[in-house]
């Protein structure tokens, strides 16, 4: 289910909302001179953290994986990124948005239990 081009189009969404969410934050939660350093910082951080850290042949990815790492790793990487970003809203003041933000995740994790599957043991939930 994960593969499905659908679910890697929402999945390239929510990665963009997270990332986006994080700059969201620095502008929000802190006063001049910082907001303008975080705003770039923290969207850069996030995304350098969720391209560095893959599972060597992870077919959403194309196989790259610049840091390899085990499929448990990059699911705590996902998580921290993906719902870092609704955290991230919490604390910009956003709670609402940060609510559904969450809600989505959950919901989009849920149909991709292929690929959590698949990141905890290695075996899809096919074999």
């Amino acid at each position: 289910m994960s593969l499905n081009p659908a679910m890697l189009a929402a999945r390239f969404l929510l990665e963009l909302i997270a990332i986006a969410s994080f700059g969201v934050y620095g502008w929000r939660a802190f006063d001049s001179p910082w907001r303008y350093l975080l705003v770039v910082v923290l969207p850069i951080a996030a995304a350098a953290l969720w391209g560095t850290f893959a599972v060597p042949d992870d077919p959403s990815r194309g196989g790259a994986a610049p840091v390899p790492v085990p499929g448990a790793v990059r699911l705590v990487v996902e998580f921290a990124v993906l719902f870092g970003g609704a955290v991230a809203l919490w604390g910009a003041g956003l709670s609402r948005l940060a609510l559904i933000s969450a809600a989505v995740l959950v919901a989009y994790q849920l149909l991709a239990y292929d690929r959590v599957l698949w990141l905890l043991t290695g075996r899809s939930a096919t074999s």
